[in-house]
């Protein structure tokens, strides 16, 4: 695939979303639907209340479209871009729900830990069984050595879809932070995608790069609409399944580095308060403890995409060597 034909995917999505977002931001402040804010966040967030939220959705729209078009064009609408979309259109369903109760019952809960849990563990199951079929083997690559796990590795699968997605659902929390994460994401995924010349995978990261770069112009500090769950959830779901499909499963670990210790942030919090009944971090995730230190939301969104950048940069030179 040379690069004129890879920027059709990127300029499609960015198009897309750069359309139909004015259009659904509109919708959602004439009806008077927004954002609620957790009451135990940041004071400062307060004024972000009642801005448009949901805003996952319509990239996820503009990816999918995309993809498909593409697909068809390039005549490679395989199984594998057909599961991945399905990934990212499930996950994202579970997102899209959880984000409705909220708006529309006007309070900061969702759907139920279990009810998503469940939902996330099907779509898992089901990519699983296509990839399955695909004819890929029960083995993980860890660091280019293959360990082979046997159906312990459908466990693995569903350890890994259910755990990025709610990774990067937690990284989700200031203006444009996951926006600009995902792109260095994808990008890397792009890049290996291209290397292994599977330019049914490289389609669908090329059309998320485009559309999140749409989403990113509206949801850059101070952002006029937020990703909400429908696109957070369907974005890690969907850097699971690539890094599976693409046999790469380790690489998550460095490209999605932000998303782990966000994670982890959360994980060490709860610890150490329920054993020591004291907090780590001022309060977690942990790019809200470095909001509470007095950290700017741009200063934060910078250092994280820079860490990122990094870690992606590495993942490229151990990949592609």
């Amino acid at each position: 695939m040379d690069w004129t034909k890879m920027i059709l995917p990127i300029a499609s999505g960015f198009a897309l979303t750069v359309i139909l977002m004015p259009l659904f931001i509109g919708y959602f402040q004439m009806k008077k639907y927004g954002q609620e804010i957790r009451e135990e966040g940041p004071k400062w967030h307060n004024v972000k209340a009642g801005t448009p939220t949901m805003g996952g959705l319509v990239f996820l729209v503009g990816s999918v479209i995309t993809a498909i078009w593409v697909g068809l064009w390039q005549n490679v609408l395989t199984p594998s871009l057909l599961i991945l979309l399905f990934v990212l259109m499930l996950y994202g369903l579970l997102g899209f729900l959880d984000d409705f109760i909220k708006v529309f019952k006007k309070q900061n809960m969702g759907l139920t830990s279990m009810q998503k849990l469940i939902g996330q563990i099907i779509g898992a199951v089901v990519f699983y069984l296509v990839f399955l079929y695909e004819g890929n083997a029960n083995t993980l690559n860890f660091f280019g050595l293959a360990v082979p796990l046997s159906i312990f590795y459908g466990l693995f699968v569903m350890f890994w879809l259910v755990g990025f997605s709610n990774a990067v659902n937690l990284a989700d929390g200031i203006d444009g932070l996951v926006s600009g994460l995902a792109i260095i994401s994808f990008a890397t995924y792009a890049v290996i995608a291209w290397y292994q010349n599977q330019i049914d995978i490289l389609i669908i990261c090329l059309s998320v790069i485009g559309a999140l770069g749409g989403f990113f112009l509206y949801n850059r500090k101070p952002a006029k609409i937020f990703m909400g769950d429908v696109g957070s959830l369907a974005l890690g779901g969907l850097l699971a399944a690539i890094s599976i499909l693409l046999h790469q499963e380790w690489t998550l670990l460095l490209v999605g580095m932000i998303y782990v210790i966000e994670t982890a942030s959360v994980i060490l919090q709860v610890i150490s308060f329920k054993l020591t009944g004291k907090r780590l971090f001022k309060m977690s995730p942990i790019h809200h403890h470095f909001e509470m230190s007095g950290w700017s939301e741009w200063k934060i969104d910078g250092i994280f995409w820079l860490t990122a950048f990094i870690f992606s940069l590495i993942t490229l030179i151990i990949c592609l060597n």
